[in-house]
C-alpha cells in the first residue's frame, strides 16, 4: 500500500544551534563544539509534502495568515463533498499564537491543536479545562487536542469523551526546542495511520518526551 502523504502549510523553520562548553561572556569569541541544523516535520513524518501538491490524504495548517488559510480549507471542504468518505482529505489546524484573528480557524479543522498560551487567554489553566471549554468552537465531528508540557495532553472527539495521556519525561531533559511541534507531528502521523485518538495522543506524548531527552530529532521515532 502506498504511504499516505501529508501536506504541511505554514512556516518551515530551520533551527541552527551551536553547542558550546559554557554560556559565552558578552563580546567574547567562543569556539563551538558542534552545530546542528534542525527541522521538526521531516524528522517525524517520513513523507511530508511542503510543495502544495493536491495528492495528499491529510493537510496540516499552522495558524499564521488565517484569512488565506480559511480559503484553502474551504476549498478542501468543497472537494470533500464530491468524494466518498474513504477518499476525503483530513484537515488539521494549529491555533498556537495568541492572535484573535487566528481563532476563526477553530471551526475549520477536522483535528484542532490549541496551545497552552491560547487556552490561558480564554481563562483555562489546564488541558482538560481548555478542551472542554473550547470544544464548542469546533465544527461538528471534529477533535480538539491540547498539550500541557509536563502535565501531558488531553483531547476530546465527536463522542464527547475526555481523553488523557500522561507526559513521558526523559531521565534528563536535554533540549526542549521543538517539543510542541514534535507532539503535533507525531499525533498527525498516528492518526493518518488509523490509530485511535487515545493511542495517537499517547504516541505524541511519548515521541515529544524522547525529543526532550536528546539534541535534535534523530532516532526519536
Amino acid at each position: 500500500m502506498e504511504e499516505k502523504r501529508i501536506l504541511c502549510i505554514g512556516l518551515v523553520c530551520l533551527d541552527i544551534i551551536s553547542v558550546v562548553d559554557n554560556y559565552p561572556e558578552e563580546d567574547s569569541d567562543t569556539r563551538h563544539l558542534r552545530s546542528q541544523r534542525l527541522s521538526v516535520i521531516p524528522g517525524i513524518i517520513s513523507n511530508p509534502d511542503i510543495s502544495g501538491c493536491v495528492t495528499n490524504s491529510s493537510i496540516f495548517s499552522q495558524g499564521r495568515n488565517a484569512s488565506e488559510q480559511i480559503k484553502m480549507l474551504q476549498l478542501v471542504e468543497k472537494y470533500n463533498q464530491t468524494c466518498p468518505p474513504s477518499e476525503r482529505v483530513t484537515t488539521s489546524v494549529e491555533v498556537e499564537k495568541t492572535r484573535p484573528q487566528l481563532y476563526q480557524l477553530f471551526c475549520y479543522g477536522d483535528v484542532v491543536f490549541v496551545s497552552k498560551d491560547v487556552a490561558k487567554t480564554f481563562g483555562f489553566y489546564s488541558a482538560p479545562e481548555a478542551v472542554k471549554g473550547l470544544y464548542g468552537r469546533l465544527k461538528p465531528g471534529a477533535t480538539l487536542i491540547c498539550a500541557w508540557a509536563e502535565c501531558g495532553a488531553d483531547a476530546m472527539g465527536p463522542d464527547g469523551l475526555l481523553v488523557h495521556s500522561d507526559a513521558f519525561s526523559p531521565e534528563t531533559v536535554v533540549d526542549t526546542l521543538g517539543a510542541g511541534d514534535t507532539f503535533n507531528a507525531a499525533v498527525i502521523l498516528a492518526l493518518s495511520k488509523g490509530k485511535t485518538l487515545p493511542a495517537a495522543l499517547t504516541y505524541g506524548c511519548q515521541v515529544a518526551g524522547r525529543k526532550c531527552g536528546v539534541h535534535g530529532y534523530d532516532g526519536i521515532v
